[in-house]
């Protein structure tokens, strides 16, 4: 295990960081009670003043650097890649959005290559916002839903534990590989921002997600991102590195956070909330949506689930809330807070998990004795933790449910988002004060 002291909180510490910056809920009523479609849980194009801009048309390769500017709306026709040696800068305030979707072609999907670069640096008073063309038509009534925006990909030369691989959601082309030697890599910067309705479908199981990292080193900076209201995971890495900070993920159909192929980084303060009215992927009939999935491979391309690097995330100061309610999701109800399988190994530390069926899943193909929760994580806050093969060092406790006696103990009103009856508030770290957005 890595240092278990490495930036260590005490219990009290950690729920200071949870109370700090409130957010009302019932300013948008759609949030109470969840009886509202997924697909319909936008505030209006009236609240996106940046509908008045002109709009710049983007497609096709950038292959020289170039600045997008505050001043315009850029929007995405079909697969746009920054690659040979170009860097992508985005001003702090610019909002791009997608074309018109036409079904079966991928669209609005920003990528930038192993050989090229961004520098979207967004600020807290001026995120950068990819976001749901509706939300930018200038028409009051119109409201966004997941898949109005393909995503965005940042594929790097970082190591992968299959060498060389095409991402997922995109077709096979050269450009859209990942992977390599250099751990250090740096693709540039992706600070403050904001990727709202995201979502490509390219076949069963082949999805873009809201953010997809594909073996991006520790010399790229990612911090400050939100995901909110995709068709697919808010995050996804496939192998790599890099040590992102400050994520919220919201509403994703699929997983808040996903781990492939040999992912090493460290994710430090991250929130992860779930809505009950989300889509929700299934598997075999049966809900497959969980705060955290986490795999070393897929069988298809590793039936041992031993090749190395091992998938080996660290979590620090992470909060995975799931729902208290389930009634809104047409019988499916989330399944894990945490799941590790396929070869998959984990550090928790300092790590809430709350409204899940099960808080923490060690599968049988987990390996054993290499996964570990520090003494102060998810103490006291999860639902239930499960093994099956005895992959974990426990620091005692993790039977106790949440709910609305002791919820006071995160430092929240309620830790789930949308609970009938509950009080109108619920906490973010002040770390997501000015730039994210909750109220949808």
């Amino acid at each position: 295990m890595k240092n278990k002291k490495m930036k260590m909180k005490n219990f009290k510490n950690l729920i200071g960081l949870l109370s700090i910056v409130a957010v009302s809920f019932t300013a948008c009523k759609k949030n109470e009670g969840g009886a509202d479609a997924f697909g319909n849980r936008s505030t209006s194009a009236a609240d996106y003043s940046q509908s008045s801009l002109p709009v710049v048309a983007v497609s096709g390769d950038i292959t020289s650097s170039v600045t997008w500017t505050a001043g315009n709306v850029y929007e995405l026709s079909g697969i746009v890649t920054v690659r040979n040696g170009a860097t992508l800068t985005i001003q702090a305030g610019t909002y791009i959005k997608a074309s018109v979707n036409t079904p079966g072609v991928q669209n609005g999907v920003l990528v930038v290559a192993k050989d090229g670069n961004i520098n979207a640096a967004g600020t807290a008073e001026n995120p950068i916002v990819f976001t749901s063309r509706y939300l930018l038509d200038g028409d009051a009534s119109t409201t966004g839903k997941p898949g109005d925006l393909g995503g965005v990909i940042i594929l790097g030369n970082a190591k992968i534990n299959v060498g060389d691989k095409l991402i997922e959601g995109l077709a096979d082309d050269p450009k859209f590989h990942y992977g390599g030697t250099n751990d250090e890599d740096s693709r540039g910067t992706f600070k403050y921002v904001r990727i709202e309705y995201a979502g490509f479908q390219l076949a069963p199981n082949v999805e873009v997600n809201g953010l997809t990292l594909g073996g991006v080193g520790s010399g790229t900076t990612i911090d400050h991102v939100q995901v909110s209201y995709g068709l697919d995971d808010g995050f996804e890495f496939f192998g790599g590195t890099v040590s992102p900070s400050n994520l919220i993920a919201l509403a994703s159909d699929d997983d808040q956070f996903d781990f492939d192929n040999g992912f090493t980084g460290t994710l430090t303060d991250a929130v992860a909330i779930a809505d009950k009215n989300a889509t929700h992927s299934t598997s075999g009939g049966n809900s497959d949506s969980n705060g955290i999935e986490s795999d070393n491979n897929a069988p298809a391309e590793d039936a041992t689930f031993s090749l190395t690097p091992k998938t080996h995330p660290t979590l620090i100061n992470v909060s995975i809330f799931g729902t208290e309610n389930t009634s809104g999701i047409s019988g499916l109800g989330y399944r894990n807070g945490i799941r590790e399988r396929r070869g998959s190994e984990v550090d928790l530390i300092d790590v809430i998990v709350s409204g899940y069926n099960t808080g923490i899943a060690f599968d049988a193909d987990a390996p054993a004795g290499v996964s570990s929760i520090s003494t102060t994580s998810v103490h006291g806050f999860v639902n239930s933790i499960t093994t099956a093969s005895g992959t974990y060092v426990d620091g005692g406790g993790n039977t106790l449910v949440v709910n609305a006696s002791n919820a006071s103990a995160f430092g929240v009103s309620q830790p789930w988002y949308n609970t009938p009856g509950s009080p109108a508030t619920v906490t973010l770290p002040g770390w997501a004060a000015g730039w994210s957005k909750l109220v949808f």
